[in-house]
């Protein structure tokens, strides 16, 4: 009997530490390196030392981003002075990493919206269309993810986009609807057969890096219907994991004159109720999906709008009659978008307390549902100058949505990028504060 008792204790704590694992297995904290960033001037260049702080934290480390090559259909270097060995030798000197960081798996990703498409004949789409095609590139990729070193592959693949302006009541009406239209026109004619060769593609894929145990991953680009190119119950047991990056729904290219939350957690109110973490994460789930390959994208910027005299007063999201995007910061040379050492330079702090016009601080609105984001803005002046409004996420956001991600039982957090992270720790002190918050709540 008292054996009895003691079996049945032990069997009772295994299953309580499996369930506990089920609830707690968030453990994945794949951290994306943008190549670029290391050809970037003055304060803006991450370098490997600069870099390396990081790695600490991370379980992956994803490079990006290689490309197509239209005419072979073969993977190559986007650009091989910076990757390859004729140079810069990036590649090799990235995957050296995991000599002092043994845990690190580093992963080579294609496509992942910065290889140039032609948007009339998008090679992404073409290579898909036949086995002679995908052949040269499953090829290419297990040996260029050989000879490098690299543990892997990820899949970025650049599927046509559904573009959306859709506000107001007019959002409820986005409800059951399996969205093939953006406007007037058709996303792909061919989406079905795209979502069964992208089947094919992975499935022979991964049976091509199997043999060499290398991992294979997806990346769910921004604003790609899952449903119209993914068959997920199909492709799933052939990936190691999936990344959703379910942020810029809204940005100021796509919605030049409404500003609002880019990556809300939760549908907010009025809004396309698929714009948003949640709703991507349960169509995955529900789709046979497991919760452990699920990875959710958090960015590590802000999206940024100009405000105009007709913006109003509050702030309140959404806002309308904006103009476009705001201007780029210093680093990240690109209207409308602000990496968090560039928002947190403009939120309210001693250095600026006293500054006018386009240098005054901006207003923060902080979000106490943990379910939407912060904001932050300037209303325009006298001139009609000088309006700002920008959602953004930060350490706080992000471990809200690591938390949600714990919550969830998934498998982990992808950070794009650690480029646009404080990785100098100008905000606080603290390097990395986004990926610390991430890890920390993971702990």
């Amino acid at each position: 009997m008292k054996l009895l008792l003691i079996l049945l204790g032990a069997l009772l704590a295994v299953l309580t530490i499996k369930r506990t694992s089920a609830v707690q297995g968030s453990n994945h904290l794949i951290c994306y390196y943008d190549g670029t960033s290391y050809t970037r001037e003055g304060l803006a260049k991450l370098t490997l030392n600069d870099l390396e702080p990081a790695l600490q934290f991370c379980t992956h480390l994803v490079y990006g981003h290689a490309a197509i090559n239209p005419s072979s259909n073969k993977l190559v270097s986007n650009n091989e002075k910076l990757d390859l060995d004729v140079g810069t030798g990036l590649y090799r000197t990235i995957t050296g990493m995991k000599k002092k960081y043994p845990h690190l798996k580093v992963l080579l990703s294609v496509g992942g919206d910065k290889d140039e498409v032609d948007a009339d004949n998008n090679k992404y789409l073409t290579l898909l269309e036949s086995s002679n095609a995908r052949i040269p590139f499953i090829n290419s990729a297990h040996s260029m993810v050989k000879t490098y070193g690299f543990d892997g592959l990820e899949l970025g693949w650049q599927f046509p986009k559904i573009t959306e302006k859709v506000h107001g009541s007019i959002g409820k009406l986005w409800k059951g609807f399996k969205k093939i239209f953006t406007g007037d026109f058709i996303v792909d004619e061919k989406a079905e057969e795209h979502k069964e060769e992208f089947t094919a593609l992975v499935r022979e894929l991964k049976n091509a890096l199997r043999p060499d145990g290398y991992i294979l991953g997806l990346a769910v680009l921004p604003n790609v219907n899952s449903s119209l190119f993914y068959d997920v119950p199909a492709i799933v047991n052939n990936l190691d994991y999936v990344n959703l990056m379910a942020y810029d729904f809204q940005t100021p290219q796509r919605n030049p004159e409404m500003a609002d939350f880019p990556a809300p957690i939760y549908e907010l109110n009025e809004r396309n109720p698929e714009s948003n973490v949640n709703y991507q994460v349960q169509y995955w789930l529900q789709n046979h999906c497991p919760a452990s390959k699920i990875n959710v994208g958090i960015p590590s910027y802000g999206r940024a709008w100009k405000m105009t005299t007709d913006s109003g007063l509050t702030g309140l999201p959404p806002v309308s009659d904006a103009d476009g995007p705001a201007a780029g910061g210093l680093q990240t040379q690109t209207e409308g978008l602000l990496s968090w050492p560039e928002v947190c330079a403009k939120l309210p702090n001693p250095a600026n307390q006293h500054l006018k016009g386009a240098d005054s601080p901006l207003r923060k609105v902080g979000d106490p549902t943990k379910r939407f984001g912060n904001y932050a803005y300037r209303s325009t002046d006298d001139k009609g100058e000088n309006g700002i409004w920008v959602s953004y996420e930060d350490p706080d956001t992000a471990a809200n949505k690591a938390a949600y991600v714990k919550t969830k039982g998934l498998g982990g957090v992808a950070l794009v990028d650690l480029s646009f992270d404080d990785f100098r720790g100008a905000c606080t002190g603290d390097k990395y504060p986004i990926l610390r918050a991430i890890k920390f709540k993971f702990q």
